[in-house]
């Protein structure tokens, strides 16, 4: 009798994950909460900004979830030190006010979540980062593109993509991750890369939120 189940796609990656809480039972809630995926391994735990720090460097995680109230060293700091490390961070807070949230984006987080967040949406939101892919919340989003869009740009000059490049910033706006974009587009990864190397060139951006909220602003893509 043949088997008529369908066909398994295989396991998901392992993502490793570091979690900054200056609040231990928070933290090991988080833990515990995050345990109950499969895909999922915590190497770590830090209470403070240079414990956090310290972590990255020495257990290299793939995701960090970072609440920014920490000491010594608050989240945004530890963002800051952590520009050059390969992990990917989601701020993880109870602050919503814009100053802190522009603050966390423009120093590379990939992730902006509230706490109180329904927990199938942390676990959607680390898959997302990990993958190459960038996630913020509704709230966060506006936040972001209204500072974009009052900051403006000083010479009014348009933007102009090219097919390729306006194809790469509508998938960047959908949050997919580089390797998810070139097999859409039938590119290869590197490709994708140049293109979205110029797409931050051309836009002045840092980042792939910030190069989407820019878009925005141009009228190059929207937000669905």
């Amino acid at each position: 009798m043949s088997d008529a189940r369908p066909h398994s796609a295989g396991p998901r990656p392992r993502v490793r994950i570091a979690v900054a809480d200056d609040h231990p039972v928070v933290r090991e809630g988080l833990v515990t909460m995050l345990e109950t995926q499969g895909d999922f391994e915590i190497v770590g735990e830090a209470g403070t900004g240079p414990e956090a720090i310290a972590l990255v460097r020495e257990r290299d995680p793939d995701v960090l979830l970072l609440d920014l109230e920490l000491p010594l060293t608050d989240g945004v700091g530890v963002l800051r030190a952590l520009q050059s490390a390969a992990t990917r961070v989601i701020v993880f807070t109870v602050f919503d006010t814009d100053d802190r949230i522009i603050a966390a984006v423009e120093a590379g987080a990939a992730g902006y979540l509230l706490k109180g967040v329904p927990r199938a949406e942390i676990f959607n939101a680390i898959r997302v980062v990990h993958g190459g892919g960038s996630l913020l919340q509704p709230v966060v989003a506006s936040t972001v593109l209204r500072h974009v869009a009052n900051r403006g740009k000083a010479d009014g000059s348009t933007v102009s993509l090219t097919p390729r490049e306006q194809g790469v910033l509508e998938l960047l706006a959908r949050g997919k991750s580089n390797k998810e974009i070139a097999a859409q587009l039938a590119a290869s990864e590197r490709t994708i890369k140049f293109h979205v190397s110029a797409i931050f060139t051309k836009l002045g951006a840092t980042n792939r939120t910030e190069a989407v909220a820019l878009g925005v602003r141009a009228g190059l893509v929207t937000l669905d």
